[in-house]
């Protein structure tokens, strides 16, 4: 294959290059004889020198079949598209018509039809969606066959796979509705969610909702001081919690956690069944549950509650936004388009009720009638893996510091990931070799859907889909119903191959109006530019390359960047190359300016996989800086430590 590769090998021509590639991906489904290593110097060598008026290596292709059975290509048939641009342009141009023929084709139900899908009578700003509708959202979870599976758990330190069928998890979900209506909450009542992303979770998130009640998420990794924080800026009234749970063979005690935040009325979940520590004012969850497995339908608007989630870190106030029985629409589009989530396919996205894919997950898998894959541990563990295998799990989603993990362990073998048909990547700008390396673990078989967004878009703003192209770590489009324009600091819209910063086009299903705690407005728009025709825009705040051939490339937040002896540059740079050590997993580039100082510190913070002499890492990490970015770059401080914040 390297002979021929060497033989026909055309810097110059885009389509040559893509072929070979091609060419050898086929060649190597076949044998399966070389390893990663091997593949990786075949791929350089079909694209050294590629001109960036190409754009990205093509690594996977649709083919017409796959187009023609995935959820988008039926869609685009059914409304005679030809190619995915144009599908796109009507849905941000025709939004109204787009979203209801989305939520038709998807089976969204409401309990009253709308008299006005979009109503613009306030501005783009404060649209009216689906107005006069009235839905509880919850019931669209539960539009498969009952008998169907709905989850499938497994968890640290055993290899049993349990697994709930729609209809047992709707009764579960009625008897904590009605446990919820018995100890005396009304509609709009907020209670918390501090657990592990466990059946009883998923059940709990929408019991409460079912309930009319309104969940406040809370990641069970923040100490008892920002719980408290968040549960105080919600005004959450209860919470729902585990006694304890096991990650990385280390037992979290989160009730203990929940007791030294203060919080009263508490739910404690525990794991045999016995309570012993229970204070008074607490109650214990066989206790909470109710015997009554239906439940009377708490009929909603689409704006009332359902969640509130926290974006931001822990260094200031966090921003309180609302979902509402809207907010799961864009959800299950996202995930029914762009993840492509049959009802015959298995779910698996390691993450929390506390961040947005936690409720992102239970919505997209089981509107669309799919079954979630839920594994209650560390996800970089071997454990894990043999779950997701055991699982049959068809769509995986990442967070690429878990790949890098993955890669460096060389705790994934061949065949590891054989079920696999698609994956999918958020939280973080991913590395180009790692994604490679993912791919080929299923012989470039399955796409990786890129996805970024937003607690307060719902859902995504950028992604990918499987009826175009793929090339590891880009973006290809904007998610349908929703647009957006990069604009570079002069202003000026950005051309292929130049950097600026996404602004969004209002008004989408899913993005947010409110937060409970600062003034949305100001947050998103106030001092926002407008183009030329007056079009409002949305501020956001993620930076954007946009390359050749369609394709986008994320840079990190705007507010990520840092000037370093005057010289601008993006955290994101810094860590790709960071990462790039071997004996380094994942890191975050920050920089400080000390008191009574004007000159930025380059701080790195470092995750490892393996033992490593202080002093010698931080020399070989200075010497990839110099040598791979800017000379200037000096590190001031290397911390060590065992996990970053995901804020």
């Amino acid at each position: 294959m390297m002979e021929k590769i060497k033989k026909y090998y055309s810097p110059l021509k885009k389509d040559r290059q893509d072929q070979l590639w091609s060419d050898f991906v086929e060649s190597n489904r076949a044998k399966n004889n070389l390893s990663f290593k091997e593949q990786l110097e075949i791929f350089h060598t079909i694209f050294k020198k590629r001109k960036t008026a190409f754009g990205p290596p093509l690594v996977w292709s649709p083919d017409k079949k796959s187009i023609k059975t995935s959820n988008l290509g039926v869609f685009m048939k059914m409304l005679g598209f030809d190619d995915y641009i144009s599908l796109h342009g009507w849905s941000v141009k025709s939004r109204a018509e787009f979203w209801k023929k989305a939520a038709d084709q998807i089976g969204f139900k409401f309990y009253k039809n709308c008299k006005n899908v979009l109503d613009l009578s306030d501005g783009v700003v404060n649209p009216r969606w689906f107005q006069g509708a009235k839905l509880n959202c919850v019931d669209n979870c539960f539009n498969a066959n009952p008998d169907k599976v709905a989850i499938i758990s497994g968890r640290e330190g055993t290899n049993l796979i349990e697994t709930l069928i729609y209809g047992d998890l709707q009764k579960l979900v009625n008897r904590i509705a009605n446990g919820i209506a018995e100890l005396g909450f009304k509609k709009g009542d907020r209670i918390a969610l501090y657990m592990p992303m466990t059946p009883k979770c998923v059940a709990s998130y929408l019991g409460i909702i079912k309930a009319g009640c309104v969940v406040v998420s809370i990641a069970d990794s923040f100490p008892p001081a920002e719980l408290k924080k968040r549960m105080q800026i919600a005004d959450a009234s209860a919470i729902i919690t585990v006694d304890n749970y096991t990650r990385s063979g280390k037992k979290i005690k989160l009730y203990e956690k929940v007791k030294e935040a203060g919080t009263r009325t508490v739910i404690v979940i525990s794991e045999n069944g016995s309570n012993p520590g229970l204070r008074k004012s607490d109650i214990s969850w066989e206790s909470f549950l109710s015997v009554e497995e239906s439940f009377n339908k708490i009929i909603c608007d689409p704006y009332d509650y359902t969640n509130i989630l926290f974006s931001s870190g822990t260094t200031s106030t966090p921003k309180a936004i609302p979902w509402n029985h809207l907010t799961p629409l864009k959800c299950a589009m996202d995930g029914f388009y762009h993840q492509d989530i049959h009802a015959d396919d298995v779910v698996a996205w390691p993450t929390n009720i506390g961040w947005m894919m936690g409720p992102w997950l239970i919505y997209s898998v089981l509107i669309n009638k799919a079954a979630i894959a839920l594994y209650e541990g560390a996800a970089n563990d071997y454990g894990f893996i043999n779950f997701i295998n055991k699982s049959k799990v068809s769509v995986l989603g990442l967070i690429p510091s878990l790949v890098k993990s993955w890669r460096n362990s060389g705790k994934i073998k061949d065949g590891d990931l054989r079920n696999i048909r698609l994956f999918s990547s958020t939280g973080e700008p991913s590395n180009f070799e790692d994604y490679l390396w993912l791919m080929s673990l299923t012989n470039y078989t399955s796409p990786v859907i890129e996805y970024l967004g937003g607690t307060e878009i719902g859902g995504g703003h950028i992604t990918g889909s499987v009826v175009q192209p793929a090339s590891p770590s880009t973006f290809t489009t904007p998610a349908l119903g929703i647009d957006f324009v990069i604009l570079k600091e002069d202003g000026t819209e950005a051309i292929s191959g130049e950097m600026g910063e996404l602004f969004l086009i209002p008004p989408a299903v899913g993005l947010s109006q409110q937060i409970l705690n600062k003034d949305h407005f100001e947050v998103y728009y106030k001092d926002c530019p407008t183009l030329s025709d007056g079009t409002i825009l949305r501020r956001h705040g993620d930076q954007i390359s946009k390359l050749n051939g369609g394709f986008y490339q994320a840079q990190g937040r705007v507010d990520d960047a840092m000037n370093l002896g005057g010289i601008k540059v993006s955290s994101v740079e810094i860590e790709e190359i960071i990462n790039s050590h071997e004996a380094v997993i994942e890191s975050a580039a920050v920089s400080i300016i000390k008191k009574n100082d004007s000159v930025e510190k380059l701080i790195i913070f470092a995750v490892l996989h393996q033992d490593t002499d202080y002093g010698l890492l931080l020399k070989e990490l200075q010497h990839l800086i110099s040598t791979r970015l800017n000379p200037l770059f000096k590190i001031n401080d290397l911390i060590i430590t065992d996990n970053l914040p995901r804020t």
